[in-house]
């Protein structure tokens, strides 16, 4: 366990892992002066900046579609006590209104996504890394509904980008960093098990937290 606080993890994952359910279970369990989650969906660099396939369809599927170095900025800014603010991102849904997002420094910082262990940078100031997983046909399913009830994205697009942009990238940027992980969640049907373990640990650091201010 860190010695020095905020104690920062990493939660990556595939796609429709079920990092988001994850973490608002977490939400559930802790408060905001508890625990602070950053996701990295936050950091996709403007349409602009982003890579195109073969094809000409932009791939957001790859490290290099995250502003990494404001991410980081970000996540060494809320270790030092201080607040970060944002704007949303909304996936480039026409019908998503973007807000602004405030985040404020807590004893533990959760940072999930995609890519945050291929940026090692950012990985080295992971104090706990955690890996969710599921088979890729449930994440298919699940990412399926997803796009096309809250992202709006059309179906055949949504294939097209699972075959050709999303699998490539979790074999080649994500599988990699499995192995190197501190805990793996499963999470096929439900996590329950894993959870708890996670959530105990985080009430363990909360606890050490506490007794360290009242020294």
């Amino acid at each position: 366990m860190s010695k020095t606080l905020p104690y920062i993890i990493g939660i990556a994952g595939g796609s429709a892992s079920g990092k988001t359910t994850f973490i608002n279970r977490l939400r559930e369990q802790f408060n905001t002066n508890e625990l602070c989650v950053i996701s990295q969906d936050n950091y996709y660099k403007s349409l602009s900046d982003q890579q195109v396939d073969a094809n000409g369809e932009v791939n957001f599927d790859l490290p290099e579609a995250i502003d990494f170095k404001r991410l980081i900025r970000d996540v060494k800014t809320l270790a030092k006590g201080q607040e970060v603010r944002m704007i949303e991102y909304t996936f480039n849904n026409p019908g998503a209104f973007p807000k602004e997002l405030v985040f404020k420094s807590a004893p533990i910082l959760i940072i999930e996504g995609l890519f945050i262990y291929a940026e090692d940078k950012l990985s080295r100031l992971f104090d706990l890394k955690v890996f969710i997983e599921a088979r890729p046909d449930i994440m298919f399913k699940r990412r399926m509904k997803r796009d096309l009830n809250e992202r709006g994205i059309p179906e055949e697009m949504i294939r097209y980008q699972w075959n050709e942009h999303f699998m490539p990238a979790y074999e080649e940027h994500m599988m990699p960093h499995r192995d190197s992980v501190d805990m793996i969640v499963v999470n096929n049907s439900h996590f329950d098990h894993s959870f708890k373990v996670f959530s105990d640990h985080c009430v363990q650091v909360l606890s050490t937290a506490s007794a360290r201010k009242s020294l």
